[in-house]
């Protein structure tokens, strides 16, 4: 018979295995029509289109933000030094992808000294390094940045570092 029962556990026996794989391989081999329709309809069938993967579209999962070789740690520390350099000194010359990578964090540092609250303040303080340097931005940016609604800063790219070839850039502050 195949399946012996004891008690409440069913095993399964190496001939009904057998039957079991060759099953599922005869319906991942034969097409859908053919299991349904009989022959005079399975030769009007249209065949079954074959799905091709394009190298091109590629999904990108993962790919939220730039780690820029650099535990988290290190990089959340980079990111809020070169933040608060970029605010103090208004262009500092970096890598392209630590420019656009910081460029996301200058724009937000910005947009809550525009807002000029408590909360956004204190949010400010918690990432810049620079405690004077946040009460000058909040009394600074609101007059500079009034007309702008993004956009705070600029990437120019610049020549390639000697001694690694990487690309440079200079993020300055419009």
């Amino acid at each position: 018979h195949g399946c012996s029962q004891k008690g409440d556990s069913v095993r399964v026996t190496p001939d009904r295995r057998e039957m079991f794989l060759r099953a599922t391989l005869l319906l991942a081999v034969v097409p859908a029509t053919a299991l349904v329709a009989p022959p005079a309809l399975r030769q009007l069938a249209p065949a079954t289109p074959r799905v091709t993967l394009s190298p091109i579209s590629m999904i990108s999962h993962g790919k939220r933000f730039r780690k820029l070789s650099k535990p988290a740690d290190q990089r959340k520390a980079l990111l809020r030094s070169l933040t608060t350099e970029t605010i103090r000194h208004g262009r500092i010359t970096t890598t392209q992808a630590r420019a656009k990578e910081v460029r996301k964090y200058v724009d937000k540092m910005i947009q809550l000294a525009k807002r000029g609250d408590l909360h956004a303040r204190r949010q400010a303080m918690a990432w810049m390094y620079d405690k004077q340097l946040v009460h000058a931005m909040f009394e600074a940016a609101g007059d500079r940045y009034a007309d702008r609604d993004g956009g705070y800063t600029r990437i120019l790219r610049t020549m390639p570092r000697t001694g690694d070839n990487a690309p440079m850039a200079i993020i300055e502050l419009v």
